[in-house]
């Protein structure tokens, strides 16, 4: 008879743990979120989750191992905007500016964390390699947001630039919670400096 109960006990107890690291993960994103990810320490993240210190250690021996499994967890939550579906739009400047309202309403949904991480990232190596991946992902929206566009010369690299410094969160965020604007009035302000970028050089927009 326990012979015939073992793998359910092992079933259990695996469900258990599995349930233990996500709450921990859970923890750490919240954590992340409301105090940032350098003034997280491994107590506060044990008190949060409800274990022991040495629990979370089991579960996320290291630094990496916790940042990437809160990494996967939160964006599976807050996926990055869709760059394909941007590339499917002709115009350049009504492509711009999909992509502009549909980045800052995920900024503003991610605020809490994004203003964490970029503060924390100068005196966290861990975070500055997590963000390569999201700077890849704005390298590639500003080329794609360069389709079509016939500048040449300085005022294209004028254009890049301008395009480069709408995608910035920083951006977004003196724009919305410094001055006030709504999502869509910033979106627009941002699109009208392109132009303007664009409208300096002979080859038009």
């Amino acid at each position: 008879m326990a012979d015939e109960k073992r793998p359910y006990r092992m079933k259990r107890r695996a469900e258990l743990e599995a349930l233990t690291r996500r709450r921990i993960t859970e923890s750490a994103v919240e954590l992340h979120e409301t105090l940032g990810p350098a003034r997280t320490s491994v107590t506060a993240l044990a008190e949060h989750a409800g274990v022991r210190r040495s629990t979370v250690y089991r579960h996320f021996p290291d630094e990496a191992a916790l940042f990437a499994a809160c990494t996967a967890h939160w964006m599976a939550a807050n996926p990055l905007p869709d760059i394909g579906r941007w590339a499917e739009i002709e115009d350049p400047g009504e492509r711009l500016g999909s992509a502009l309202r549909d980045l800052y309403a995920f900024y503003r949904r991610t605020r809490g964390m994004m203003d964490n991480l970029l503060r924390d990232e100068a005196t966290m190596p861990i975070i500055r390699e997590r963000f390569d991946g999201y700077r890849d992902y704005l390298a590639a929206a500003r080329d794609t947001l360069m389709i079509g566009r016939r500048t040449r010369g300085r005022a294209r690299t004028s254009v890049r630039a301008a395009i480069g410094h709408a995608l910035a969160f920083p951006t977004w965020r003196s724009l919305a919670m410094d001055q006030d604007l709504g999502d869509r009035e910033a979106a627009e302000l941002m699109c009208r400096l392109v132009a303007a970028a664009a409208a300096g050089g002979r080859g038009g927009a």
